[in-house]
């Protein structure tokens, strides 16, 4: 049952993207996700004979002497994982020139990694922040759980519009007790984050889902225009086809791109950069797959 705070708009769209979700992941994307992320561990399985070749090491002397044969600890890949989404709810998300603002993108990520969770029968939780964390959602199991998942992403409003990266990666360091993966889905408009990720990425596997939209490259020349910070609310008319200004612009991406390049080499976190317009279950299968083949390697 949906929450009665949510318009019948808004119901609607939540289960049209469970449906999709469904749709998409079942057709493309749940055998990229089992196979290109690995067990966090391994567990006890059983005992058996040992062998000459055998690591001594695994021997369990303690039963061996009781059943007079000399067995070893069989081991297994712990498949069970636990998945924690990360969602930057900032006000700078808001942004869109075409049919879809960075945030819908991000809402519909989230969502397609939730539901992929969901049916390898794995832990998937969410955390949403701007200049604070919003909200935490522990990772559970179940059907019922990524509903209200589904629900917290598309029926939240930030109390705040500012941007800070590093609470939101500190929060995930907190909420994940056990190694895991974590999903970082933002613009990456932000600095001072990479101390953050790297402690985060010590102890897990980490992926940061960059959500951009072609207009922030590259304004078009449509002459003066009044353009605002969204974060700020700080607001100054612009010639759009001034040299100057296409300078700025410029420089301004590069030197984020270059510190968020850094960032993640540093903190070995596997990078994915999407377009707000772009094919979101597309997008992701591929990034799948390729990460899958790179680890069968």
């Amino acid at each position: 049952m949906l929450s009665p705070r949510f318009s019948n708009e808004a119901i609607k769209k939540i289960r049209q993207l469970e449906l999709t979700t469904r749709r998409l992941i079942d057709d493309v994307m749940s055998g990229g996700y089992r196979s290109s992320f690995r067990g966090q561990g391994v567990q006890f399985s059983e005992h058996r004979i040992y062998v000459p070749g055998d690591d001594v090491r695994h021997i369990d002397w303690k039963v061996s002497a009781r059943t007079r044969d000399t067995l070893v600890k069989k081991f297994e890949e712990e498949r069970e994982l636990t998945v924690l989404v990360v969602v930057d709810a900032s006000a700078s998300q808001g942004f869109g020139s075409r049919a879809r603002l960075k945030s819908d993108a991000a809402i519909e990520i989230g969502g397609m990694l939730a539901f992929a969770a969901a049916l390898s029968g794995d832990k998937v939780g969410l955390v949403m922040f701007s200049s604070e964390v919003e909200k935490i959602v522990p990772p559970r199991k179940g059907k019922a759980h990524v509903s209200r998942l589904l629900k917290e992403l598309m029926g939240h409003r930030p109390r705040s519009r500012g941007t800070d990266l590093s609470v939101g990666l500190d929060a995930a360091g907190r909420v994940m007790k056990h190694q895991g993966i974590v999903v970082v889905v933002s613009d990456f408009l932000a600095e001072g984050y990479d101390l953050s990720l790297r402690r985060l990425a010590r102890r897990h596997d980490v992926v940061a889902v960059q959500v951009q939209d072609a207009v922030e490259k590259e304004l078009p020349s449509v002459g003066f225009l009044r353009v605002a910070d969204p974060e700020t609310g700080v607001s100054r008319v612009v010639e759009t086809g001034s040299y100057l200004f296409k300078r700025w612009v410029s420089e301004f991406m590069a030197a984020h791109s270059t510190d968020r390049d850094t960032a993640f080499k540093s903190g070995r976190a596997d990078h994915l950069v999407v377009d707000a317009a772009d094919d979101m279950a597309d997008a992701l299968a591929r990034f799948f797959r390729a990460r899958a083949a790179r680890r069968s390697r």
